[in-house]
């Protein structure tokens, strides 16, 4: 257990389980603004407040739209974090002793409950039971499915016999299959593969292909890079007619797998490089607590955890008003100037910090120098400028984290964060499947609807959901009840 954990805030609930908190929280940030974004007034509020290439009142498709918003970037933050998690994970596997074999079967196993977790949750929510007009059935549907999959997920204690763990797990699958054969959909139809959710589906092909590929560059990670290089070939070249563009377009199985969907490796190898670097610092005790945490004892930490915030606004701010060089100009100086505060690197957080930054660098820097190809960035289509530009922000925002909760114990304050990134899977699927149907039962949110007119006010109608729906995770994971996959 590395020494921030030792010293964390004793009003923090014992679920860090040698966990990287400032992780932790950024997989939290990034769940919980994925919720949001879902259940903010559509039409009258500003651009920047929804998908920047949907934009308002419409919210119709638009690909010539360029920059990006908060809402753009909460895909790949979650994408980042599941990258960084990969070696945190593995590696100690590996030093407890497991085989590669042990590790494939696990990769296997985890890419199999991602995609059933995929289509049995899409099968299961209220609007694609019935897009309008739901009835209490269709309420009463979402909350018994979601109940299914505390069978199916939920991790239990170790010490329980085999055959008890798989009989639990066994029972919810056999549940979850009786439920899906009685539902039926506006078409008509009954269970599909094809449908399921693309977000889910995404995160199960990169969490086989990132997780196999940091296996076999394990001790090489210039091989990493290569798989970038030889990636951005494919790319390039499937959008030329010839065999790779056929050979890109195809799928042996379409519902779960394109290789359009390989595109966010430039995200998820990236997270790999800073996670290997995590990792072999947590064996150290790294990130430790500072002793001196005075503002001018510890003057270069208090300037990363600015410095992560204002990159990401000046990044947001720049690229959609569209001025690409003077974000580009400000976010170097500001990277230049926090990174010469480490130039001496004295200690292990300074060499930690210092070698996660010099890489937030390299990558943000080359997604704002990539900004006009491909006619400047965006999500959809996403651009090359998108994925790196994101990545870097995300490690910019991940070592600001670090700073405020690993090493300067403000673990308090942001054990929201941290305990709903500690169990995304409850959180992803506790809005549509929980909460919101039990505001609907009640007659709470037709009430709300009523007296929150204003969009504005429905904003603040969303984020109070968001923070039930927070709390509500954060109390099953401070009573040790997760899902894992």
């Amino acid at each position: 257990m590395t020494q921030v954990q030792g010293n964390r805030d004793k009003n923090m609930p014992d679920v860090t389980g040698g966990r990287a908190l400032g992780l932790d929280a950024l997989r939290g940030i990034a769940i919980l603004t994925m919720v949001l974004s879902g259940i903010i007034p559509f039409g009258e509020l500003p651009a920047w407040m929804y998908h920047a290439q949907v934009p308002p009142p419409d919210h119709v498709f638009d690909p010539e739209v360029r920059g990006i918003t908060w809402v753009d970037l909460v895909f790949p933050f979650f994408l980042f974090s599941m990258g960084v998690a990969i070696p945190l994970a593995f590696s100690r596997r590996l030093e407890a002793g497991a085989a590669r074999r042990q590790l494939l079967v696990k990769v296997a196993e985890r890419g199999f409950l991602l995609a059933f977790f995929a289509i049995y949750l899409h099968h299961i929510r209220p609007f694609v039971l019935q897009p309008s007009d739901q009835e209490p059935w269709v309420w009463w549907t979402a909350i018994a499915g979601a109940l299914i999959l505390f069978a199916i997920y939920t991790r239990l204690p170790s010490g329980w016999p085999r055959w008890q763990r798989w009989g639990i797990r066994g029972a919810g699958f056999a549940a979850a299959a009786v439920l899906l054969s009685q539902l039926t959909y506006p078409d008509g139809s009954g269970f599909s593969l094809y449908r399921s959710d693309i977000i889910l589906i995404v995160l199960t092909n990169m969490a086989v292909f990132a997780s196999l590929i940091w296996m076999a560059t394990r001790q090489r990670m210039e091989w990493r890079l290569g798989v970038l290089v030889f990636l951005t070939a494919c790319i390039l070249a499937s959008r030329e007619p010839g065999w790779i563009d056929a050979f890109w377009g195809e799928s042996p199985l379409p519902w779960l797998f394109r290789f359009d969907y390989l595109k966010y490796l430039f995200i998820l190898i990236p997270a790999t490089m800073v996670g290997d670097q995590l990792a072999a610092a947590m064996k150290q005790g790294l990130p430790a607590v500072l002793q001196d945490r005075s503002l001018r004892g510890a003057c270069r930490y208090h300037v990363t955890a600015v410095a992560g915030i204002a990159i990401m606004l000046i990044l947001l701010a720049g690229l959609l008003s569209r001025q690409v060089f003077l974000t580009t100009a400000l976010t170097a100086a500001i990277m230049a100037a926090t990174l010469w505060l480490f130039r001496k690197a004295e200690t292990g957080n300074d060499r930690l910090l210092r070698t996660i930054l010099l890489w937030g660098a390299f990558w943000l820097m080359l997604g704002l120098v990539l900004e006009p190809f491909e006619g400047g960035i965006r999500k959809d289509h996403s651009t090359f400028s998108y994925y790196f530009v994101t990545t870097g922000a995300a490690i910019w925002l991940l070592a600001a984290l670090m700073v405020w909760i690993d090493l300067l114990r403000g673990v308090r304050w942001f054990s929201l964060l941290v305990t709903n990134g500690q169990n995304p899977m409850i959180a992803y699927a506790g809005m549509q499947n929980f909460v919101l149907p039990v505001l609907m039962l009640t007659g709470v949110h037709g009430w709300l609807l009523g007296v929150t007119g204003d969009p504005w006010i429905g904003v603040l109608r969303a984020l109070g959901y968001t923070v039930v729906l927070a709390l509500l995770v954060a109390w099953l994971t401070r009573r040790k009840i997760f899902w894992r996959s």
